[in-house]
């Protein structure tokens, strides 16, 4: 496996609903190893903004806790695989547990 992979954060920890994050932990996998961490901080949120930013960052796949309806839809027309619902845990663990297919979307934290 090889791509990009977005998570949403606040506190430097999984943040609820994706659109409300301070800073993105972007996780670049190579080989199906984590080669490289960054945290980038994201445009003003704005409809439309962010998957669009991290299509342009080169991300394929973004974990998030929550994330409406609408948003998932644009990800989807941006390319982005999206996974929400997920447990608070380190995010290096989601990451991992993305790459052996053990991540898979649970009860959405975002009711809009």
């Amino acid at each position: 496996m090889n791509k990009k992979i977005a998570i949403p954060t606040t506190n430097n920890v999984l943040s609820a609903h994706f659109g409300h994050c301070e800073k993105f932990a972007i996780y670049s996998v190579t080989d199906s190893k984590i080669m490289k961490e960054e945290w980038i901080t994201p445009p003003p949120h704005e409809p439309g903004s962010h998957p669009k930013f991290l299509r342009d960052l080169g991300c394929e796949t973004i974990i998030a806790g929550g994330m409406g309806v609408k948003a998932q839809t644009l990800f989807a027309e941006n390319n982005i695989e999206v996974i929400i619902g997920v447990p608070d845990i380190p995010l290096k663990e989601l990451v991992e547990m993305y790459i052996k297919s053990e991540l898979k979307s649970g009860n959405n934290l975002c009711d809009h």
